[in-house]
């Protein structure tokens, strides 16, 4: 099966989810800044949620990509809110493409917030359900 890994981040936080994603699936995580090179059946999407949305660089990663992904997977951190996954599933929505009802999200380092996350506990989490989607496509 063919995946996928991108993400894009401010912080660091969810590139640190998103290589622990990679590693347990067996592929490199990329930016957003790089593009699906071919039709993927399913796509790791890491995101974090700035100024209350989600960044306007994933939305154009999402709307140019949205014809080779097959099913997008929301991976995301967050200081405050608890995850990206109802304005990405509006977005893939209104685009069109699939997304997994499952996602992954965790607490992220922010100033004095949640210091030291995401942290080992986390990462493995990440790659656990990273495994879990995969045994389930």
């Amino acid at each position: 099966m063919k995946a996928a890994v991108r993400y894009y981040t401010k912080t660091g936080n969810t590139k640190k989810i998103c290589d622990a994603i990679a590693e347990a699936i067996g592929v490199e995580a990329k930016s957003v800044d790089v593009p699906l090179e071919e039709e993927t059946e399913v796509l790791f999407l890491g995101n974090s949620v700035y100024a209350a949305n989600i960044d306007k660089e994933v939305k154009d990663f999402v709307e140019a990509n949205k014809d080779k992904i097959g099913c997008l997977v929301n991976v995301s951190s967050a200081a405050l809110l608890e995850g990206t996954y109802g304005r990405m599933s509006k977005l893939c929505g209104e685009l069109g493409v699939n997304i997994d009802q499952r996602e992954f999200h965790c607490k992220g380092s922010f100033k004095f917030m949640h210091k030291g996350r995401p942290n080992q506990q986390d990462l493995d989490e990440a790659a656990a359900f990273a495994k879990e989607i995969m045994a389930s496509k």
